[in-house]
């Protein structure tokens, strides 16, 4: 099935955008968005964001990828990912423009893009689904949880860490005064500190964004990741997280031991093959 990409010129805020259209011959009336992650443009890391299209477009599913204001080649200033909304509504109405055949949308993100995507699909009607690889969660307790539980465990089963340690390589003033840091940070509470009236922290805006969409959701998740680990950490810990992601409209997916951008060939694989079951069986 032969296709065309489309370079693709649009609006938003007084400054032009850049985007790329991958056009299958006979279109799926279900396209994917590509929400990027910041720092990073259209192309994605490893250029995960151009094969990942070429993949979906060459099963019929129409695929469009852009640049915020301020990457890559669209104007403007920078935004971070909870300041793209008008972003995202001028390229899902480009989107739908160019695509009259489309009926609804899957929006597919990665990192911090996964975060915002989820963030503007509980107020978008025209998004059916969401695709989050590595959701972006950060928040100072639950980073030095698993960065104490995946990284310096992992780091003393490791022959290299004994070996430097030994050859008076590794500074290890340095990494206890690290661990210990990271040991108080992790023990507090994680809204130690907080009132009422603060600001709900990054993981209960996510949670509140997913419960309010009512689409269909997959969560690939690396193997090799502490964003990853972080993130799997949340129904541990909290119950309203165990519940959301054990229903029936949340599937999981692993890519063991994948790194947090996917940047082998088979781990990339994976994550298309699990998007393509997923978008093709609804």
């Amino acid at each position: 099935m032969n296709g065309q990409r489309r370079a693709v010129y649009f609006s938003c805020s007084d400054c032009w955008l850049v985007g790329v259209v991958d056009l299958p011959a006979v279109p799926k009336p279900r396209g994917v968005l590509i929400v990027t992650g910041g720092p990073q443009y259209r192309v994605g890391s490893h250029r995960h964001f151009v094969l990942m299209a070429q993949e979906l477009a060459a099963s019929g599913i129409p695929v469009m990828r852009f640049d915020y204001r301020g990457m890559g080649d669209s104007e403007g200033d920078p935004h971070n990912f909870e300041q793209v909304d008008d972003d995202l509504d001028a390229a899902i109405a480009e989107f739908f423009r160019l695509m009259p055949v489309m009926k609804e949308l899957v929006l597919w993100g990665l990192c911090d893009g996964a975060t915002a995507a989820a963030c503007h699909a509980a107020r978008d009607p025209r998004v059916a689904g969401l695709v989050m690889l590595n959701p972006w969660v950060r928040t100072e307790h639950g980073h030095a949880r698993a960065t104490l539980r995946h990284y310096y465990v992992q780091r003393l089963l490791e022959r290299g860490f004994w070996r430097k340690l030994a050859g008076g390589t590794l500074h290890i003033g340095r990494t206890v005064h690290s661990v210990i840091e990271l040991a108080a940070a992790a023990r507090q509470r994680p809204n130690a500190g907080e009132s009422a009236k603060s600001a709900p922290s990054l993981p209960q805006r996510l949670h509140r964004a997913l419960s309010e969409f009512q689409g269909r959701i997959l969560i690939v998740l690396s193997g090799a990741d502490l964003g990853a680990r972080e993130f799997s950490a949340l129904p541990d810990h909290h119950p309203h997280w165990r519940k959301l992601l054990a229903g029936p409209r949340v599937q999981l997916s692993h890519v063991p031991h994948a790194n947090h951008t996917f940047s082998s060939k088979h781990w990339r694989a994976d994550v298309s093959a699990a998007c393509l079951a997923w978008i093709s069986s609804w």
